[in-house]
């Protein structure tokens, strides 16, 4: 095979889930500019009307769904949709999610479930939606946003961090249980990317000051920067073509080194 068909996207159906911006919809654009027909899905309209747009303003003739990820009878509506108007899905990119910054004692229950239900059942209900076609076409790539979360701990996060130490094992299992139907399931774990959900993590002080969070991670990570959206780009491409059809079960982490560094001496 040549090298540029290797990692040629050309026809495949992508589902980008909660790519109205951000790193979901960075990955979009990626796919797109591989020759990929691209699908997403927004919860609002005021949402899909902005992707849409920022979506033209690309060049990218996205096909956006109004569809809440959590709700099994949705996603299972958006899947019959898109096998009607694009064909049944090659790639599936299980991307939506959110995180909620409070203390574990001051954690409400319901908010500790909001995190899980968005970010761990979503990728299951809709992995679960698109596996029985990958199944009649004889090939699938699922690909599951994790996190150094996956990994690691930290203040505050306990919901997010239980939630994407939960997809690491789910995307684990699929490879396990599918992988003999030629379907591929995969992880990225992004470190600190520089999006929307981040910026309150690096807004200046009122002294000008970087924030101590900012300081924090870029003197945690080897490159010494945040990530941004397009550094993910070729990592999800890999993960998407067919030059990863032997790679399963495995989590790429696009963090910079931060994992692999204990950090400078004080």
């Amino acid at each position: 095979m040549e090298m540029n068909q290797m990692f040629s996207l050309e026809g495949k159906v992508a589902l980008v889930t909660g790519a109205a911006y951000g790193i979901g919809f960075a990955i979009a654009e990626s796919y797109a500019k591989a020759g990929a027909k691209i699908a997403f899905n927004c919860r609002s309209q005021e949402h899909m009307d902005k992707a849409l747009k920022d979506y033209a303003e690309k060049g990218i003739d996205a096909k956006g769904y109004i569809c809440d990820v959590t709700k099994e009878e949705q996603v299972q509506a958006m899947v019959q949709d898109i096998e009607k108007e694009l064909g049944s899905v090659d790639i599936l990119v299980n991307n939506a999610g959110i995180i909620k910054r409070i203390p574990m004692t001051e954690m409400k229950t319901e908010e500790f479930r909001q995190v899980i239900d968005i970010d761990l059942t979503a990728p299951f209900i809709v992995s679960k939606a698109v596996i029985p076609g990958m199944i009649r076409k004889g090939h699938g790539k699922i690909i599951n946003v994790c996190s150094m979360m996956s990994e690691l701990g930290r203040e505050t996060v306990s919901a997010y961090a239980a939630a994407k130490g939960g997809l690491k094992m789910l995307t684990k299992n699929i490879a396990s249980e599918y992988g003999e139907y030629n379907i591929q399931c995969n992880g990225i774990g992004p470190g600190y990317i520089a999006t929307p959900q981040t910026a309150p993590l690096r807004e200046k002080q009122p002294d000008g000051s970087r924030h101590p969070f900012d300081q924090f991670i870029v003197s945690k990570t080897p490159q010494a920067r945040w990530g941004t959206p397009e550094d993910l780009m070729g990592p999800a491409i890999f993960l998407a073509s067919s030059a990863s059809d032997f790679v399963n079960g495995h989590i790429l982490y696009v963090d910079g080194g931060i994992l692999a560094y204990i950090g400078k001496q004080p």
